[in-house]
């Protein structure tokens, strides 16, 4: 199947984003996750790779998302720099990156080296301790929704998962609309992971916060691929 990497998004929140290889994720370890298999070793191909998707970008909305099957630290430097060159030459004003809790020490670092502002986003999938590290295995232990949103602007959590709860999804819906600035809700598709979704459970949340969909700093994706990457 032929990966899309470079997409615009004209509704909320209007960006262009482009999903980009990097190396393995230094985590791999979440129980649900299969895109990293989408990592790769040979810097090379992820340079090369890279600078070709990122010269699809017009600068159109002024902002770009930038994504890969891990963390922006797994990129390579020389495609941070070719980021760096877009970001001056397309006159990018705003960026979307994602990072693993385990990289939060070196957030400023980033910010400091492109010079714009910079947003970003990390998937806690669920603020309960207990299903986050113990059943999802995310590596991300901190121990209060509060502790993320010191750091992170845009938190990304999971909806339908087995074994996820009511409970637990009206309380990560509460804390998203009142902590962070920018939040993705994923609706959990089934891959090639033995983790199953719970289809009952989405239906009742379709149900119960479809008002989501109106609310200007959250996104609903319904398909890990709504964002048209992927």
């Amino acid at each position: 199947m032929i990966m899309q990497r470079y997409s615009k998004i004209t509704q909320k929140n209007q960006r262009e984003i482009v999903l980009l290889k990097g190396r393995p994720c230094f985590w791999g370890k979440c129980t649900f996750c299969d895109y990293i298999e989408d990592n790769t070793r040979d810097n090379e191909l992820m340079i090369s790779k890279n600078e070709e998707i990122l010269s699809q970008v017009t600068g159109e909305f002024g902002v770009l998302e930038v994504i890969n099957s891990g963390s922006v630290f797994e990129l390579p430097k020389e495609t941070w720099a070719k980021i760096k060159q877009v970001v001056d030459e397309k006159q990018i004003r705003k960026l979307f990156f994602e990072s693993h809790w385990g990289f939060r020490n070196r957030l400023q670092e980033v910010r400091d080296y492109f010079g714009v502002e910079v947003w970003f986003k990390i998937g806690v999938e669920t603020f309960d301790n207990n299903f986050r590290q113990n059943v999802l295995i995310k590596g991300a232990d901190f121990e209060t929704p509060e502790e993320v949103a010191e750091l992170f602007d845009s938190a990304c959590v999971m909806v339908g998962i087995a074994g996820q709860t009511i409970e637990i999804i009206r309380e990560d819906m509460a804390i998203i609309q009142r902590l962070f600035k920018h939040a993705t809700v994923n609706v959990f598709v089934e891959n090639t992971t033995p983790v199953k979704a719970d289809i009952e459970l989405i239906r009742w949340f379709e149900q119960e916060f479809s008002f989501l969909e109106e609310n200007p700093k959250i996104e609903v994706l319904w398909h890990n691929t709504d964002l048209g990457v992927g």
